[in-house]
């Protein structure tokens, strides 16, 4: 029904803007929950944005009554002196239950491949934490588990060609053998919509039709770029210190232990089928000519409230 109201946590983010932008081409009506309302965006003021208030339960329950369908894509890529996985845990309880409390009927969730409350990574036990809570919720939900995104905004496949526009030698950690299988952004928007307007509760590995070794993804977007370079297995421990350094050189975190282990641990690869069409194969030739060419910035990102991601380096 198109006076259904749909709210999307980020709309004017990365992941969650793909989602609001389908969900207004079905002429659905959109309210967004945000740290930044000011951010530059597309959608000319079609969209109302609401803060979190996470730390005011009743007005953020209040602020999502009427809505039908919840679409979270609220987390943190790691922890910082800022913002930690274990808030971004409660703040998604809180969510969770003010959702419940003002009768939204169907929350799609953006989780994580292989999640699960004994991993020793934070970010995977938080991810099955939340999923835990949802499921003990009693409202309709879907779980979408995707692996690394990519699209325009993307981070961690911009800072690969990025460095590999800059540096003649890439380090990989360890043998570069463990697998990820990215998934196109606007696919997995397109899968969460479509989901949204479901009520069978289920649990999906969103990932993309081609699997690569994290080796054989730098090799291939070295060679969408033109550029020969030297990938050498690098130990662990070595090559966080030269992402530290770079991170400090560029002001950001550009890789966290963390993910360095998430990555050996094949957290990254499911054997499940894809659900996405886009291949990454295809979208590098077609983005080769800005892949790269600007630096991307988490922490950018969360410190400048009114930039497009897009435009913040």
């Amino acid at each position: 029904m198109n006076n259904e109201i749909h709210a999307v946590t980020g709309a004017f983010g990365y992941s969650g803007k793909y989602i609001a932008r389908r969900l207004l081409d079905r002429k659905k009506s959109v309210i967004t929950f945000t740290n930044s309302p000011n951010r530059e965006n597309e959608f000319n003021r079609a969209i109302k944005a609401f803060p979190y208030c996470f730390d005011d339960p009743k007005k953020l329950e209040e602020s999502l009554r009427g809505v039908t369908v919840l679409y979270n894509t609220y987390w943190v890529r790691f922890n910082h002196t800022t913002f930690r996985h274990s808030t971004a845990v409660d703040n998604l309880l809180i969510l969770i239950a003010a959702a419940k409390a003002a009768g939204v009927r169907r929350i799609v969730h953006i989780s994580i491949t292989n999640p699960s409350r004994e991993s020793h990574l934070e970010y995977f036990s938080g991810k099955a934490l939340v999923e835990e809570a949802l499921i003990n919720s009693g409202v309709s939900y879907c779980i979408l588990r995707p692996t690394v995104l990519f699209g325009k905004e993307d981070i961690l496949i911009n800072n690969i060609a990025w460095a590999v526009r800059k540096f003649p030698v890439i380090g990989v950690f360890g043998d570069g053998a463990y697998k990820l299988q990215p998934i196109f952004v606007d696919d997995l928007a397109e899968i969460a919509v479509n989901k949204g307007e479901e009520r069978t509760n289920e649990i999906l590995d969103a990932i993309g039709p081609e699997t690569y070794t994290y080796r054989c993804l730098v090799r291939r977007i070295s060679r969408v770029l033109g550029l020969k370079r030297l990938i050498v297995a690098t130990p662990p421990v070595i090559a966080y210190m030269v992402g530290m350094i770079t991170g400090w050189l560029v002001g950001d975190i550009m890789v966290t232990r963390e993910e360095i282990e998430g990555l050996m641990e094949n957290l990254l690869y499911t054997k499940s089928a894809p659900l996405a069409k886009t291949k990454l194969s295809h979208w590098l030739r077609e983005n080769k000519n800005v892949l790269g060419k600007k630096y991307a910035s988490e922490l950018g990102r969360r410190k400048d409230l009114v930039s497009s991601y897009e435009n913040i380096v």
